[in-house]
């Protein structure tokens, strides 16, 4: 039970903070997210651990939990929160549902099992084709404004600079979802065994947090950065992230990696996409093009053919048998 809830919480949960992030960065800068959102959830988890009497400062702990929480959320993370300025969340969501193709990629221990599948490397083909259909507007839109910035429009010239951002986007949060995806091997692999979880996710959450200060300082962005001009609604959305995004959804996934494998608890990625599509199409105004929504049926097409042939490999030899069976008759 304790498994089909932390899922439920990462599925649903996690679904909905690409909306939110999009409603922070609206009128906080990006990094400056990052530093409110991670150290605030960072020091709060790990007060909790404090007043619970966990063992907080073992450097064995610590130092496995500092190197996971930069790679997943501070450069992971921190490459959603980053181009959510410049492309729908919507659209942010449906690239990272490629995640799962970079677990198989990066989880070396499970080459052999994975490669010999031919499920798993036709799912990893398919899914490039589809990460190539999101990249096929954007590319296309680059060329002929490239083309047609010849002509010295000024308006033609600053559309083309606001796409040529919108594909460095996309390269950020491609980079991003690989950072992820090795953050969250890292983290099941090399973590402590038997530490608590509450003291892991706190320690990552508090090392994402000062990582994103100094990205923040040299950005710029402290010195545009007036709290008294932020709307109630991106206040809100930091809480959010906080409570629900961070302290709940983040605790779920490091426990998941923990009692689980990671392939499947990848599986977020594809039900985040249609979490956040619904709520950006609802209640952002985002519209999504039917190139974009095939890119997403193909990518997800792709991630279930890399876990079917799991799926098989975990069957109960007595089931194997008898699908055998019903198959030759």
């Amino acid at each position: 039970m304790m498994v089909v809830v932390a899922f439920a919480i990462v599925y649903i949960v996690w679904g909905s903070t690409y909306f939110f992030i999009r409603m922070s960065v609206a009128h906080i800068p990006p990094m400056m997210v990052g530093v409110l959102r991670f150290l605030l959830s960072g020091v709060l988890m790990l007060l909790w651990c404090l007043f619970t009497k966990e063992t907080l400062f073992s450097w064995k702990v610590i130092r496995p939990a500092i190197v996971s929480g930069l790679l997943l959320l501070g450069f992971g993370n921190g490459a959603l929160i980053w181009s959510e300025q410049y492309i729908p969340s919507s659209l942010a969501a449906i690239l990272l549902a490629a995640g799962p193709v970079w677990f198989v990629v990066l989880d070396k221990g499970k080459w052999k099992e994975n490669f010999r599948s031919r499920s798993t490397i036709f799912g990893l083909v398919v899914g490039f084709g589809g990460v190539l259909l999101l990249f096929a507007e954007q590319l296309r839109a680059v060329v002929s404004d490239g083309a047609g910035g010849e002509n010295g429009a000024g308006a033609d010239v600053a559309a083309g600079a606001g796409r040529h951002m919108e594909m460095v986007a996309l390269v950020v949060l491609v980079l991003g979802s690989i950072s992820w995806a090795s953050g969250s091997l890292y983290s099941k692999y090399k973590s402590v065994s038997g530490s608590s979880n509450a003291v892991n996710a706190g320690w990552q959450m508090f090392a994402a947090g000062v990582a994103f200060i100094p990205a923040s300082l040299f950005s710029g962005e402290w010195s545009k950065f007036h709290p008294s001009a932020v709307p109630t609604s991106s206040w809100m959305g930091i809480v959010y992230l906080v409570t629900m995004g961070s302290l709940v959804g983040y605790s779920a996934f490091v426990w998941l990696l923990q009692v689980r494998p990671a392939t499947q608890v990848s599986t977020h990625a594809y039900v985040n996409p249609v979490v956040a599509v619904l709520l950006g199409v609802f209640f952002a105004g985002e519209r999504m093009s039917l190139l974009q929504l095939t890119g997403l049926a193909v990518i997800l097409i792709s991630v279930l053919l890399i876990n079917l042939s799991k799926y098989r490999s975990g069957l109960p030899a007595g089931r194997k048998a008898g699908r055998k069976a019903i198959a030759t008759e």
